[in-house]
This record gives structure tokens, C-alpha cells and sequence, in this order.
């Protein structure tokens, strides 16, 4: 007897179907449920079940609200106008988002020059009497710029110069006299060797003067230009040096070239820069300090006046010898650090800054490790007077007090909130988080963190990445609450004073 398909029972069919199906799967399971289960994970994270009051319509623009399953009491329903009035700008109504942490110790610090580089000292190669000071204090200049004119009075150079003008014409005649002795059919043999002999002592007296007007401060060049035009050099005309080449004959000049003095330099004068990218490259440099007056009588060695290239400085940070292993630590692991600068409006963070070294001599007095960090430095003010003096003001300057934060631990994807954005009372810490266009839900939260400056949040659920909370004025919120319900208000709370 045979028993047709259509004549079994469908509940034995679809139970076959089930076992089948569940034996697939079962055996395939290592392919599929790791992906499957991080899926569900991520989704139940994410999840935040939407208010579904009834008649309440949702605007697209508007942010999400999250289900009211706390205390009434707990929100705070803020205006346009208050937010703004406790500085709930756009920046400061931002989404969390998983970031990494450093914690770190805070070191004092003071902003300080390079040795050797940020400061140039001018000073005169020779004695004489200032003729002309073409720049101010306060200038900003380029290197090649005329600064001063001195006209030489030292005795010795004077006579050295005049005894090389004087052995170069006898030299000439000496030459003269040889060549027509070679050309003479005639000549004595005799005579042409002395001539020989006075031309060599000439030439080694030449050599020996050359010597002797470098040693006096005079340049290669200079002395060429001597030999070549006959003439003593009375006048030198001293140049701003660049920082980048340390070449000699860039400070000081002859004064038969022709040098723009910095004062009289305007669009169509000697010396401009060609294009925007040319004077982008040229160094700014600015007159510190000026040693000297027209008139007045220099002797050489003496300082001139004082440049300064402000364009990259150090920071020098002073951790106690008890925080030395931390730097040490921090160094090694090759973390960046972040200088705070306080200031009227706030504290101002400087991030990303690069170690340049570590002292390795411990003040014996303040028992004190320095240590030197690079700092970029920029440009905020950038003026030019109607006498065509440029006036530079950097936003850095050399003895500016600020503070280090050392990295010492590393923490990856944690929330780092400002330590504005938490409010405590007593034991708890709240944030408050945005729920629309103006209400705030106050969520209690668990810090892993906090110092004076950020706070980091355990990712308990209390709050997610994506959330929009406050991320200042959290104190004021709070005691909004507290008033808003009647509790008497503690001025202290929220606040630290250790």
C-alpha cells in the first residue's frame, strides 16, 4: 500500500521542516552568531525608546526626546534666551562621542626663548663713530635691512689700509717694469732678478696686510673692494643678520653698495620682496632693543642693538623631582603635551605640542627638572605706520606664565566632558542632557575622572554617545532644579575647594 504526499499530515511535514532548519544552523552557527550578536548589542546601546505623548506632533529639526521615566523634578525647561544667557552656544550643545584620555599631572610652566636662535646680538666688528640708525624699537624688519652707518676711526685700521693701497701700486709698477725687462732684447739678466725678488716681497706683504685688515673685522670682499676700487673704506653700513645663514659678509656691507635703509623702504624701493610667497618666507624680525645713538663713538665688539625671531619659542616646563619619573615615562611613550594659558575669558588649551628636550641637571635649590616643550607661535596684530614702520605682535611671549599637563596614563574611548559639564551634590554627580529644543533631563552620572578642568564618565548607560548634553553651566542648572522644587539652595554646591 502506498501512501501518497498530499495525504501526510502538515504538522509532520512543517515539524520535519523545523528540525532540518534548526540542524542547519546549528552547524553553521560559528559563521554567523559572533556577527549576529554584536548586531543585537550595538542596537540595544543605541537605543533610547522616543516620547509617544498623545496629540504631540515631532518636528524633523528637532532632536529626538527621550522617555520621561525619570522624576519631573529632575528637567529643567530652559528658553532660547536663558540658554543663551548661561553661554549654551552651539559649542557648547554637542553630541558625546567616545574619545581617547591622558590623565595627567600639571606642571607650572613659562614661556622662554631658544638659545641661540631667538635672540641675535648686532654688534660692531670695528671701531668708529655712529653716522646714521635707520630703525626704531618696537620695528619689525628683514634680514638684509640697513640698520646702521658707522664711519671707522680705529688708527691701526686706517694706516693697515693705506699700507695695501700703497703696496698694491708698487706692486703695479714692479709688474710694469718686469714685463717690459721680458720684452727687451737687451735686458740684463741681473736686473730682471731683482725685479722678480722686490715683486715677490711685495706680494707677501700684500698677503700679510690682507691678513691683518680680516683680523680687524674687514670680509673677503670688502678687502677686494678695496683693492679693486683704490680706495679706503671710511663708512660701514651694518645689515639686520637672517637667522637661517650665518654669513659675514650678510651683516656687514661696504658703502659703496647700494642698501635701503629699513626707515625709507616703500613699494617701489631697492630690496623689496617680489611676491606674496617671497615675503611669506622672509623672516620677521623684530628690534628688542636699541644700544646706540647717532653720534656716538663704538668701539669694536661693542653691542649695536638686539633681534628677536619670535616665530618659534620654548616652553619650559618645571616638574617637581617627585614628578620626574612621570616626564621621564611620558617621553618614552612618545605623548604629546598640552600647555593651558589662563587668561580674562577662560583658560586657553594649546594641544599637540612636541617635546624638544630634558634637562639633565636638577636645580639644587628648588630641587626642579626642567624640561622643554616647541611652541609655533603667531601672528595677531600686523600694522604699518604712515612713516612705513611695521609693528608685529606675537600671541607668545617670552616670560608668559602658563601650565603643562603631562600625560601619565592612557584611557581609550571614554567620554571626556569639561569639568563644567557635571554638577554634584553630596555623593552624586548629574549631567544634563538635551531632550528637545529646551528641556534638559538631569541624568546622575559615575566619574572615573576629574580634575579642575575635564571630568570622564563610566559608560553605565546612564548616558550614551550621540547624547547632547551641556557642556558648561551645569552648577547653574542645578541650582535651578533645586529652586524650581522648593529645596533651599546651597551655594556651595557643585563646587570643589580643595
Amino acid at each position: 500500500m502506498s501512501i501518497r504526499f498530499s495525504q501526510l499530515p502538515w504538522k509532520w511535514i512543517g515539524t520535519a521542516v523545523t528540525l532540518l532548519l534548526l540542524i542547519v544552523l546549528g552547524a553553521t552557527s560559528p559563521r554567523w552568531w559572533p556577527t549576529f550578536s554584536n548586531w543585537v548589542d550595538t542596537t540595544l546601546a543605541g537605543y533610547h525608546p522616543a516620547s509617544s505623548e498623545e496629540g504631540e506632533h515631532t518636528d524633523e529639526a528637532e532632536q529626538p526626546e527621550h522617555a520621561d521615566h525619570a522624576d519631573p523634578g529632575s528637567t529643567l525647561t530652559l528658553s532660547p534666551s536663558a540658554q543663551r544667557n548661561l553661554g549654551l552656544s552651539d559649542d557648547y550643545l554637542q553630541p558625546i562621542a567616545l574619545e581617547p584620555f591622558y590623565r595627567s599631572l600639571t606642571v607650572p610652566a613659562v614661556i622662554t626663548a631658544r638659545p641661540g636662535r631667538t635672540q641675535l646680538h648686532v654688534s660692531t666688528p670695528m671701531t668708529g663713530i655712529i653716522t646714521h640708525v635707520h630703525a626704531v624699537t618696537g620695528e619689525t624688519i628683514r634680514p638684509g635691512d640697513l640698520l646702521f652707518e658707522i664711519r671707522l676711526t680705529h688708527e691701526d685700521l686706517v694706516d693697515n689700509q693705506a699700507r695695501f693701497l700703497e703696496t698694491l701700486e708698487e706692486l703695479d709698477v714692479e709688474r710694469t717694469e718686469i714685463a717690459w725687462l721680458e720684452g727687451a732684447l737687451t735686458a740684463e739678466a741681473r736686473l730682471l732678478r731683482d725685479r722678480q725678488y722686490a715683486r715677490d716681497k711685495l706680494e707677501a706683504r700684500q698677503l700679510a696686510l690682507r691678513e691683518s685688515l680680516k683680523l680687524h673685522g674687514l670680509s673677503d670682499r670688502q678687502v677686494d673692494w678695496i683693492a679693486e676700487n683704490r680706495r679706503l673704506l671710511d663708512t660701514l653700513q651694518v645689515v639686520a643678520p637672517s637667522t637661517d645663514t650665518h654669513s659675514h659678509d650678510e651683516e656687514l656691507r661696504l658703502s659703496g653698495e647700494i642698501v635701503v635703509p629699513v626707515s625709507l623702504v616703500d613699494d617701489g624701493g631697492a630690496g623689496q620682496i617680489d611676491s606674496l610667497a617671497d615675503e611669506e618666507a622672509v623672516v620677521p624680525l623684530l628690534i628688542e632693543s636699541l644700544n646706540v645713538h647717532k653720534g656716538e663713538s663704538v668701539m669694536a665688539g661693542d653691542e649695536l642693538c638686539v633681534l628677536a625671531d619670535y616665530r618659534e619659542l620654548y616652553i619650559e616646563g618645571q616638574a617637581f623631582e617627585h614628578d620626574t619619573a612621570a616626564v621621564l615615562a611620558a617621553v618614552e611613550q612618545d605623548w604629546s603635551f598640552t600647555a593651558v594659558v589662563d587668561g580674562p575669558l577662560g583658560s586657553q588649551e594649546i594641544e599637540d605640542l612636541q617635546l624638544a628636550y630634558v634637562s639633565n641637571l636638577i636645580d639644587p635649590a628648588t630641587r626642579v627638572l626642567p624640561f622643554y616643550v616647541r611652541l609655533d607661535n603667531e601672528v595677531v596684530v600686523d600694522e604699518t605706520n604712515g612713516e612705513n614702520q611695521r609693528f608685529i605682535t606675537w600671541r607668545y611671549r617670552p616670560g608668559q606664565r602658563l601650565r603643562i599637563r603631562v600625560p601619565v596614563a592612557e584611557m581609550q574611548d571614554q567620554i571626556v566632558l569639561p569639568a563644567e559639564a557635571v554638577a554634584q551634590e553630596g555623593a552624586d554627580f548629574y549631567v544634563f542632557r538635551r531632550n528637545g529644543r529646551e528641556r534638559f533631563d538631569r541624568i546622575a552620572v559615575q566619574l572615573l575622572y576629574r580634575d579642575n578642568e575635564v571630568v570622564v564618565i563610566a559608560q553605565d548607560g546612564a548616558i550614551f554617545p550621540g547624547d547632547v548634553v551641556a557642556r558648561r553651566a551645569a552648577h547653574e542648572m542645578q541650582m535651578a532644579i533645586k529652586n524650581k522644587s522648593g529645596g533651599a539652595i546651597d551655594p556651595h554646591a557643585g563646587h570643589s575647594h580643595g
